[in-house]
């Protein structure tokens, strides 16, 4: 059993990993409590879901920006620096929050820019964290150290929305809000304990200055000439833009699986359970050396996963006075909890992956890319499956109301089927991602 369980050698022989680990511990979940309450907040001031499906529009755009060009930041100056002032940022907005909260301002303007400017942080931050990691653990420990991280972001996404809605009702906003505060000094001091993270020196570069937007087009051109590190975006987005199920699932518990809010809370904690059951279990993977053909097996099985998602919703139809479907919802959570256990060892292979074929004086720029691509990748596949929903609904002469949700099944059964023939046709293309060797990591 030991065996199967997280490899935990990254924070046994690394402390200042360690150190990085523990403090994103503590401050992640006060993060996540924070956007739950955020939220929460927004809806209470507006009563509009519209409004607070705004804050996701708020928080992309800065991030995009910030995470393409802060990539190039922590490739032109000390990681370690750039992470400290970075995250400075993010705990200031995070103190801004809490202010505003005590004090009973409650304004929706000054909780959107606080949220645009506290992601526009996080899109320096991020990078600049995955940039610094390979330095602290080494190549061969890269898999174990992506997968305790995904196993802390599983963990952070099933616990802390539960307990921000607790605490709220509770104890209020401004209590909640101040536990971001105290715990993100956690963060801060585990970066302020790092020692100096220089990058290597791109000697073709001359010498190091401010970068501009030339820098920020060297790691683009870079991506574009390097096929296996191309490949670690082309397949997520397959797999995010094809078959993103999450804007389909209040119609499909509403109108074919019965239970309404309740099921939609039931359907998203599989994903999150098998996400954390697939970091939990990471052990056998960092004896993987073909991690290439790894991902590609891991995204096939996401798509089939979702389409099977898709044939128990069409297997139920619509349930009779909104009573939930007890075996279409379970067998609805088997299927999405496989693949949140798929959609982790994507994840931890892609970004060792990126990590390791990327020359280090890059690595910042091409984290920062790997950030908008998991950010932007489900928000794009959950706009493009709303709408192949509305067409198939409009195809089938069937809306969800009147015959259960014919669009959303045929969406997840069809974005499924495309994930899994998109790729195929990816590794077509590049035949030697499925060759790609651990032990002689090629960009």
């Amino acid at each position: 059993m030991p065996r199967l369980l997280a490899d935990l050698t990254p924070l046994k022989v690394s402390p200042p990993y360690r150190r990085l680990f523990l403090g994103n511990c503590l401050s992640l979940f006060g993060t996540q409590i924070t956007v739950m309450a955020v939220s929460l907040e927004v809806f209470d001031l507006t009563k509009s879901s519209a409004a607070v499906g705004a804050i996701g529009i708020v928080a992309l755009i800065p991030l995009i920006v910030t995470g393409l060009y802060g990539g190039a930041v922590a490739d032109a100056f000390d990681r370690r620096k750039v992470a400290l002032i970075s995250s400075l940022v993010l705990w200031v907005t995070s103190l801004g929050i809490c202010l505003h909260a005590w004090l009973d301002v409650h304004q929706l303007w000054l909780i959107y820019l606080l949220m645009g400017i506290h992601s526009g942080a996080s899109g320096i931050n991020q990078p600049t964290r995955g940039a610094i990691i390979p330095a602290l653990v080494g190549k061969d420990l890269l898999p174990a150290a992506n997968a305790l991280n995904m196993t802390l972001g599983s963990m952070a996404m099933m616990i802390a929305p539960v307990l921000g809605g607790v605490l709220v009702a509770t104890v209020g906003y401004p209590v909640t809000y101040s536990i971001d505060v105290v715990t993100f000094l956690a963060s801060l001091w585990s970066v302020w304990m790092l020692p100096p993270m220089k990058p290597e020196r791109d000697e073709s570069a001359g010498a190091r200055r401010i970068p501009g937007l030339k820098s920020v087009w060297d790691g683009f051109r870079f991506q574009g000439t390097r096929p296996n590190v191309r490949m670690t975006f082309l397949i997520d987005l397959c797999a995010m833009v094809l078959a993103a199920p999450r804007a389909l699932l209040p119609a499909v518990a509403a109108f074919a699986l019965g239970g309404k809010s309740t099921t939609v809370g039931i359907l998203l904690a599989g994903w999150a359970i098998g996400s954390f059951l697939g970091g939990l279990f990471s052990g056998p993977l960092g004896g993987v050396r073909r991690q290439g053909l790894a991902v590609y097996l891991s995204v096939t099985g996401w798509g089939l996963c979702i389409a099977a998602t898709g044939a128990v919703v069409f297997a139920v139809g619509s349930p009779e006075a909104g009573e939930p479907d007890t075996i279409g919802i379970v067998l609805a959570v088997v299927a999405l909890t496989a693949a949140g256990v798929l959609d982790t060892i994507s994840a931890v292979f892609r970004s060792t992956i990126l990590q390791a074929a990327t020359p280090d004086h890059l690595r910042g720029r091409l984290q920062g890319v790997f950030t908008v691509v998991v950010a932007g990748g489900p928000r794009l596949g959950e706009a493009a499956s709303g709408a192949m929903a509305v067409g198939w609904a409009v195809l089938l002469g069937a809306s969800s109301v009147t015959h259960g949700t014919p669009g959303e099944a045929m969406t997840l059964v069809v974005g499924g089927a495309l994930c899994v023939v998109g790729a195929a046709l990816l590794m077509r293309m590049t035949p030697g991602f499925l060759r790609y060797d651990a032990q002689n990591p090629t960009p």
